[in-house]
Formats: structure tokens, sequence, C-alpha cells
């Protein structure tokens, strides 16, 4: 079933191909969807500081209507991401301004935020949004695709310092990117001369994160082509874990039990309990 009532408000939905997608690489990037003036106007409000909230408020009570955070998340392109990915009224588990000085001569180690979360049917998401061009020689977030359902505890991944295929963010300003909880990331150093500021925010979803998304085109052959994705920092044989992972998860958010991908799941799950004769 497809929920059409965002596309009436305005709030665009993802594709089941764009939501594999997701699944697959653990984030979801938006370039240069928050227009320039909010983008200026955004850099004064991430330089004065955004006020803590309490964990667990609703977006409304968070961020009162009209405030610069709350334009942000009305934007269709944001509000149908997220609407997508964790559903109405998610709770804002926290949100930081990571403000990095020119010049700073450091790193983030390599971390993933979930700490001890062993879910597999349901996932936070963690939205950042860069108010300028963020380039090469500004550090950017360094993330690794497909890392976000390999069970660490925050930092353990802290003394890897540079994987195959990981990507360094370089973007226009205005891009909001979506991860997963559970991606490995952290922000690199800048090297440049300017100032680099983002904004994340965390949420929780309030409801099953079940067939939320634009469900039209999941029969799509290209969703099993984005699950299949594989990436050039998996091992051999325990990389393949990786795509076992995708398939429940997959299975969860679409509430399709016989969802496989080349047998992956089906064989391993198969305990008959008829007794021989």
């Amino acid at each position: 079933m497809t929920n059409t009532s965002e596309r009436t408000t305005g709030a665009p939905l993802l594709s089941s191909v764009r939501m594999a997608h997701f699944v697959a690489h653990g984030s979801l990037r938006l370039d240069a969807v928050v227009p320039p003036e909010m983008n200026a106007e955004g850099m004064e409000v991430l330089r004065a500081g955004i006020p803590e909230v309490p964990y667990g408020s609703l977006v409304p009570a968070a961020y009162p209507a009209g405030s610069f955070v709350r334009r942000l998340l009305e934007l269709p392109s944001v509000a149908g991401a997220l609407r997508s990915l964790v559903g109405p009224d998610p709770a804002v588990d926290h949100h930081f301004v990571h403000i990095r000085e020119p010049r700073e001569g450091r790193a983030q180690p390599l971390h993933g935020d979930a700490i001890i979360d062993v879910r597999t049917d349901a996932f936070d998401v963690q939205l950042m949004y860069y108010p300028q061009d963020v380039t090469l020689d500004m550090g950017g977030t360094l993330r690794v695709p497909g890392s976000h359902l390999r069970r660490t505890n925050e930092s353990d991944t802290g003394r890897y310092q540079n994987l195959r295929g990981q990507s360094r963010l370089v973007c226009p300003a205005g891009t909001v990117v979506f991860l997963h909880h559970g991606l490995w990331h952290g922000g690199r150093r800048n090297d440049s001369d300017v100032v680099r500021f983002m904004f994340k925010i965390r949420f929780n979803p309030t409801v099953r994160q079940r067939r939320l998304w634009d469900t039209t085109d999941l029969g799509d052959p290209r969703v099993a082509e984005e699950l299949s994705t594989m990436f050039p920092w998996y091992e051999p044989a325990t990389g393949r874990l990786e795509i076992y992972h995708r398939v429940l998860l997959w299975r969860a958010l679409t509430g399709d039990d016989s969802f496989d991908l080349d047998h992956w799941v089906t064989r391993v799950s198969n305990r008959p309990q008829k007794e021989a004769v």
C-alpha cells in the first residue's frame, strides 16, 4: 500500500529503489536542497548555537513553528525523506552543532553512534545539514558505506584510519544527508582557512517502520540490484553477512517474509518440522 497523503502536502516520499539504496549504503544524500537564503541564515544560527531539547521531544515541541530548524525540516525533499525513513511524528533523540576550526590539526575517530543497539527491525536516522560548500581541504564527514549493519560499540572502529571504498563528503551548500544510526563515520580534519559547520539531529521513530515510503515500484528489478551492492572493504567471506542482514531488514520494512536475494536467507533459515517416517 502506498501512502499518498504526503504527496498532497508537497513532501515527495522516497521510492522503493532509493529506500533499497539506503538499506544497502546506510545513507541518503540530498544535494543543495536548502535554498541559499536559508543557508546564509543557517550559518548565523549555527554560529550562535541551538539550545538542547529534552530527549524524546516531538518535533513541534523541540523546534517551534517558524524557527530555522523547523523550516529546515519542512522543506519538501527533507520532510519526504524523513517521513519515508522513520515515519510521521518522530522523536528527537538529540542534536548537536559540529564546528571544525581552520587548520585544527585533528580528526574525529571513525565511529558508529549506535553504542549498544541490537535492533534488526528498526533504526534511528541522523540528519546532517551542511550550510556551506564543503571542499576536500575542509575535511568533511568521512563515511564507510555498507557498514551500518555490522554490530560495533561506538568507537570500536576508532583505530581504523582508512578503508577501501570510504567516502569523504564534498558537497554544495544546502546539502542534507541522512545516515542510519549505525553507519561508521567521523568528522575529518579541517586543513582549510574556513570554519566548517554541520548540524546533526538524531531521530527516533514513533511508529513501526513498515512501508512508509512510496511502494509503487516495489517490484522494480533495481530494488534487488541495490540490495545486492558489495563494497570494496568487505571481506570475501564475512562480507556476505552484510547481504544476509540487509535481507532481514528489507523483510521487516516491507512485511514480506518471503523476500530473498539468491536464496541467501532461505537456505540458512530452513528448519523443517516434519518428522521423518
